[in-house]
Order: C-alpha cells, then sequence, then structure tokens
C-alpha cells in the first residue's frame, strides 16, 4: 500500500516565535586575576629622606608602567649599616605603629592603588629586628614579618643587630592575590619558600642587600643567589621576585640584579649589576593555579617523611 505523505501547517505565529526564539548566552570570557609585580634597584645613602624619595619615584614610575604590586629593597632607608657593629645605628630603628616611612608609602598605595611590602629596622621593646610591613593597595596595613634567617659573617653582621624573627612565615591576602615575603637571607632556605606556598601564597617575594664578599673580594655570589630562588620557582610552580641596591657603600659593592623569574624558572625581567630602575613582569594567577596543580608536587608531597627537617642535626627534634 502507498505510503501516503504528511506535512504539518504551522501557524505563522509560530514560525516567527521560532525564528525569535534566543540563542543560549555564550559563556563569558574568565577575568584574568592578573599581578603585574614589579622590583625597584636603586643605590642608597645616609639621607633617610633622600633615600626615600628615591623609592617613592620609583614606585611613581612603576605604577605608571602598570605595576600593582611594587616591592623595594631591603632597609631601604639607609645604608647597609650591618657591614661592622657599630652601636649607634641602632638609633634608626623604630617602633611599627607610628613608623614615618610606613605612612608615608601607606599613602603612596592608597593614592596610586598598588601594594607595597616596606622593609624596615624595627624596635620593639628592647628588641630589635629586621621586619618587614605589608601595606595593602588600600593603604591598610595587613601585618609584620620579621626576618627568621639571621646571617652573621665578614660584611654582614647582623646578629649584633637582630633577634631571630618570633612571627613565623607570612602570607597576606592582598587585593592582587596572596602574597609570601621573605627577608634577604631567608631566599637561601627552601623551607621557607615551601612553608610560605603551603600558607597559599601565589607570587615570593625578596627584599634584599647582597653583594661582594669583604673577606674574599674574588666570590661572586650573584649567579649562585638567583639560582636559589629560581628553585623556589620551580618547585613551588609560582613567580618568584627579588629587589637588591646597587653601589658601592664602605668595604661592600652591591651587585643589583633584581629579577622576576615564571615557574618555569626563566627570568622574564632582570637588571643589571649597576643600574637603577625596574624590572617587572605579569602573571595570570589563576591560570598558574592550574600550571601547579598539573604539576603534583603538593599532591605527591609526603609530609609524614618529613620529621628529619624539624631537627638540627638529623637526630634530635628541636
Amino acid at each position: 500500500m502507498p505510503m501516503r505523505s504528511r506535512s504539518t501547517v504551522l501557524d505563522p505565529r509560530a514560525r516567527a516565535s521560532r525564528r525569535l526564539a534566543p540563542r543560549p548566552a555564550r559563556a563569558k570570557p574568565r577575568a584574568m586575576r592578573s599581578v603585574h609585580v614589579a622590583v625597584l634597584q636603586c643605590a642608597l645613602g645616609a639621607d633617610r629622606d633622600t633615600n626615600v624619595a628615591r623609592v617613592v619615584e620609583l614606585v611613581r614610575e612603576a605604577a605608571a608602567a602598570g605595576a600593582n604590586v611594587i616591592l623595594p629593597s631591603e632597609l631601604f632607608e639607609g645604608p647597609y649599616f650591618c657591614q661592622t657593629e657599630e652601636e649607634r645605628f641602632f638609633a634608626t630603628a623604630h617602633p611599627l605603629e607610628g613608623h614615618p616611612t610606613i605612612a608615608t608609602m601607606q599613602s603612596l598605595a592608597k593614592e596610586l592603588g598598588v601594594v607595597i611590602p616596606v622593609s624596615f629596622f624595627e624596635r620593639a621593646g628592647h628588641a630589635y629586628y629586621n621586619s618587614l610591613a605589608m601595606v595593602d593597595a588600600d593603604g591598610a596595613l595587613l601585618g609584620l614579618y620579621r626576618k627568621s634567617h639571621i646571617p652573621d659573617g665578614p660584611g654582614y653582621e647582623e646578629k649584633f643587630y637582630f633577634r631571630p624573627g618570633d612571627t613565623g612565615f607570612r602570607v597576606w591576602k592582598t587585593r592582587f592575590g596572596a602574597i609570601g615575603v621573605g627577608i634577604c637571607w631567608d631566599q637561601w632556605y627552601p623551607e621557607c619558600a615551601r612553608a610560605m606556598a603551603l600558607h597559599g601564597a601565589e607570587l615570593l617575594l625578596y627584599p634584599t642587600a647582597i653583594g661582594t664578599e669583604p673577606h674574599a673580594p674574588e666570590m661572586d655570589t650573584k649567579d649562585p643567589w638567583q639560582r636559589a630562588m629560581i628553585g623556589h620557582a620551580v618547585s613551588n610552580a609560582m613567580p618568584v621576585a627579588a629587589a637588591n641596591r646597587v653601589g658601592t657603600e664602605a668595604a661592600m659593592s652591591f651587585y643589583g640584579s633584581s629579577f622576576v623569574a615564571d615557574p618555569r624558572g626563566d627570568k622574564i625581567s632582570e637588571l643589571g649589576r649597576t643600574e637603577e630602575g625596574i624590572a617587572h613582569a605579569t602573571f595570570d594567577l589563576d591560570a598558574l593555579a592550574i600550571e601547579r596543580a598539573n604539576w603534583g608536587f603538593f599532591r605527591d608531597r609526603r609530609p609524614e617523611l618529613y620529621r628529619v627537617l624539624l631537627t638540627a642535626d638529623g637526630k634530635n627534634p628541636v
């Protein structure tokens, strides 16, 4: 029996409604959670006001270039006084509360909408610390970190001036990401970097004052200094940036070489040994979080095997 063809006659209004039916909305592209980090490098002299003004000038320059996290070098208010043991330098320390340079940086951070970690010589009662105040992009003071590892050697007589820090390693949730900061000698210790990463850091920063070795002028530590931190970038799968000073102060010449490295360990931006200026780079923090997970470094950790790290001699827990 022959098949009868069947057709459907649609109401003209139905045709119109089909033509006018909205298409499914396209997913909005993910907003990039961007951090543009800059490190500052300059020579620093004996006059505090001149040094602070120079750092302020560089902060403004970095912000104008798009930076939103801006790192000055270690103890930038003055010369690196720890080359010798002289009691007169204790007079240059100030409490965190009411610190004039920190107040200046708070106002500047609020004006420019940038994060500024501020290194300073802290007096707390009868104790003295090599400290850092974290200033957020609204000018708020997020907290304090006190340098954990204190060197003691020719040209770096820091144990005369500073107690070992008592804050533990710190990470702050700033407007532009979670930032961990170690201070100079801290940068040589993988435990410091890993602790900050485990606290949630997405970016590691190291303000620094390092140069020649007065007892061994032929020794050049610039490459090992960079490599130690680049190792932290790779093994924690996050960017690392360090800010050093330049110039000659007393018996020491500071070799600059401030840099920003990506999680691959590639130096994205770097300054020379003598130049003043800014090194900076931009990172997508959400993309880096996925990359970090992909590496599996934190998935495959075995904390139960690391008890030896809680000892000084490999045997007895501290």
